[in-house]
């Protein structure tokens, strides 16, 4: 496979794959490469849908031993039981979380000098909080973007996609695909599938006159 000239950091996600460090994340990385060194109790990661906010949650948890809660499950009166003994929870989209859950859940791991990572589409000032101490809380606490993918960390992403499905590809693909992909990660993965779909289908190499043909599928209206 055709090795593409990125300047880019790998980080291993253990237990998933390797986490692809560019400007678009490095701040976020060193706040979870700074734990437990924390000044406060939380840190909320923030950023559009497909950042790779859930995946540097999931290098976290695998760093801290964290325990993960899901938001529709957080309320006040499950909080004890979901937490259990933990130290250390995250909380994807928190941003979908009950408030008062959160602020209990915020109070009891403060008590116990542990951390609450929490993952949100928008930073804690810009969200619309009901409860003041939650929101004085989160305020309180750092908050770090993680921005959509650049152009260099979305190619980086893609020729690893195809490497693990062991695809061979030349940069003339991923040239072809930057600009017509949508700047996210599942975007990304997406198109590996299809293409490694397709090529399966009709026993084709994977090139760009195969990508062309499933991206204008895509974008040509189903009229039956």
């Amino acid at each position: 496979m055709t090795q593409l000239p990125l300047d880019l950091g790998f980080r291993p996600a253990l237990g998933r794959a390797d986490f692809l460090i560019a400007p678009c994340n490095a701040a976020a990385v060193a706040w979870i490469d700074r734990w437990p060194q924390w000044p406060g109790t939380a840190l909320a990661l923030w950023g559009p849908e497909g950042s790779g906010k859930t995946h540097l949650v999931e290098v976290w948890r695998a760093r801290s031993g964290a325990a993960r809660i899901e938001p529709l499950a957080l309320t006040s009166t499950q909080v004890p039981g979901l937490l259990g003994a933990a130290r250390a929870v995250a909380v994807d989209d928190a941003d979908t979380a009950d408030e008062e859950a959160l602020l209990h859940l915020f109070n009891v791991l403060a008590e116990r000098q542990g951390h609450l990572l929490l993952a949100a589409r928008a930073p804690p000032g810009r969200r619309k909080l009901q409860l003041a101490d939650l929101r004085s809380r989160l305020l309180a606490s750092p908050a770090v973007a993680v921005a959509a993918p650049d152009d260099a960390l979305l190619g980086a992403v893609l020729v690893k996609l195809f490497a693990d499905r062991q695809l061979r590809i030349g940069e003339d693909l991923i040239a072809y695909l930057l600009p017509r992909l949508e700047r996210s990660f599942a975007a990304a993965q997406e198109i590996v599938a299809a293409l490694d779909q397709a090529a399966l289908a009709g026993q084709r190499a994977i090139t760009v006159k195969l990508a062309r043909d499933i991206i204008n599928r895509a974008q040509t209206p189903d009229r039956g």
